[in-house]
């Protein structure tokens, strides 16, 4: 999938994650800034980046402002932000493995 234009999904509460999306040049950029960066920031990021390959996407720039979110919560944001940014019908959104 290609991220044609900038998004954004979720919120700034607490137990939540803020991703934006921008088109990449060429490569995944993750940018995060999280209260919770040295317990559990590679594992942020690595939500994030197996989230975008699922997704087959091989070109963002991707800035997560976490609030103490799950994965689940971390995995469907991405994914929020991957379809509002690629401009695809939300018909052709399906669940992963």
């Amino acid at each position: 999938m290609e991220v044609l234009k900038p998004s954004v999904a979720g919120t700034m509460e607490s137990s939540d994650i803020m991703i934006t999306m921008e088109p990449g040049s060429g490569s995944i950029e993750i940018e995060l800034q999280s209260v919770v960066d040295k317990q559990f920031g590679r594992q942020i990021r690595s939500v994030i980046a197996d989230t975008l390959a699922d997704l087959r996407v091989k070109s963002a720039k991707v800035s997560a402002v976490d609030k103490g979110a799950l994965d689940c919560t971390i995995q469907a944001r991405v994914r929020t932000a991957v379809y509002r940014a690629s401009g695809k019908d939300c018909s052709e959104w399906k669940v992963s493995k």
